[in-house]
């Protein structure tokens, strides 16, 4: 569905570097802190921006290449977008229905009464949680083959985060063979919802793992410096080292569980991943 290949962009002192895929029929993550470079590859992905260097491709063809039905087959939610203020949500189902062909109106009226989306509201009027519905409904109804969100949970309480997971696991449920890449810094929003993980750090890539692997096998192991002097190091990813321990991601906390049955080997989450491959290690 989408090939990355080596796309470079500068800013400043800040320089993209990166390369990923997004296969059909999966819901790939994109995680890392703030700046890191998630937002910068969602606008290469969506032709809002010209990469200095590297390509990429959707649908087997050059962003720059596709014609305006293809072009139909994308929606995006992002973070930064929307319609203005001043317009009612019945405006925006007019707007999206003379923009796609395929913009199933039906069922944007229908998800705007679950979600409690007033229609003869003004947007301006609306509270954050209910403009972050709103921009996800909209990318949600338009029957896209790829969907590209960026943090569409970001700002969120609780139950407005979950009302939009289940929308986008809802829609992947009926489009099997569509494809999502949803960017967050909330990483715990990620681990039920996708089929892999990206990991991004000062725009560049330094993981690509499945969802479940990473769940299932990775882990942090705590140990004193005696112990970390003498560990087998083929499985650790990083090291960071406090003025008390050692914490260490490892890619097979089973492995080291065994070998060192004294230690703390404790279940890895996608924000060790963040706060311990983004860091300063030793």
């Amino acid at each position: 569905m989408v090939i990355i290949k080596d796309l470079e962009k500068h800013y400043g002192s800040f320089h993209l570097n990166v390369s990923m895929e997004i296969p059909d029929g999966r819901i790939t993550g994109m995680i890392g802190k703030n700046g890191a470079g998630k937002t910068t590859t969602i606008k290469a992905i969506l032709g809002l921006i010209r990469p200095d260097g590297g390509s990429v491709e959707v649908f087997g063809k050059n962003i720059n290449e596709l014609t305006h039905t293809e072009k139909e087959r994308i929606s995006a939610a992002l973070a930064e977008s929307g319609f203005s203020g001043w317009l009612y949500v019945e405006d925006a189902a007019k707007i999206l229905r003379s923009l796609y062909s395929r913009f199933d109106e039906g069922m944007f009226l229908e998800y705007c009464r679950i979600l409690n989306l007033p229609l003869k509201k003004q947007i301006k009027e609306f509270s954050m949680g209910m403009k972050a519905k709103l921009r996800v409904l909209c990318a949600l109804c338009t029957d896209a083959d790829l969907m590209i969100m960026d943090e569409p949970t970001a700002g969120l309480d609780v139950e407005a985060r979950i009302e939009i997971l289940e929308l986008i696991q809802k829609y992947m449920e009926a489009h099997p063979d569509a494809s999502v890449m949803i960017s967050s810094h909330i990483s715990s929003d990620l681990e039920g919802l996708c089929d892999d993980i990206y990991l991004i750090h000062d725009g560049k890539i330094l993981l690509h793992e499945d969802t479940d692997v990473i769940l299932d096998n990775y882990g942090v192991l705590k140990c004193d410096e005696d112990l970390y002097s003498n560990l087998d190091k083929q499985y650790i990813l990083s090291t960071v080292q406090d003025k008390y321990m050692y914490r260490c991601l490892c890619s097979d906390r089973h492995y080291y569980s065994s070998l060192y049955p004294d230690a703390v080997v404790e279940k890895a989450g996608l924000d060790d991943l963040i706060l311990m491959m983004g860091g300063k290690g030793v």
